[in-house]
């Protein structure tokens, strides 16, 4: 199940508790983030039992165009987690809403 920049905005605004992953690389977290909790897709196949008291929490991950983080999606519910959201176009859809803008 997929998230909009505009949902995920309203669930930021709102303060709203869930598990958010920002799967890009270091460098690209540096240049903007959303203040999500950074774990490349290379380190999340080695870190995933980190996330294990998670399984049934809702989970939001992003990349930069939703590729990598779809990707992020697929691993993390072949290995038991249940509410994995992918967000729609990842940050270059937020850059097109939003701008440089953290909620």
């Amino acid at each position: 199940m997929d998230i909009t920049v505009q949902e995920l905005h309203q669930k930021l605004s709102a303060g709203e508790k869930f598990v958010f992953l920002d799967v890009r690389e270091p460098w690209e977290y540096e240049e903007f983030n959303l203040g999500a909790t950074l774990m490349p897709l290379g380190d999340l196949i080695n870190k995933i039992w980190e996330l294990e008291d998670h399984k049934n929490d809702e989970i939001v991950v992003y990349c930069r165009s939703g590729n990598r983080s779809g990707m992020a999606q697929s691993l993390m519910t072949a290995n038991g987690f249940t509410n994995v959201r992918n967000l729609s176009g990842g940050i270059a859809a937020w850059m097109d809403a939003f701008g440089p803008v953290k909620p």
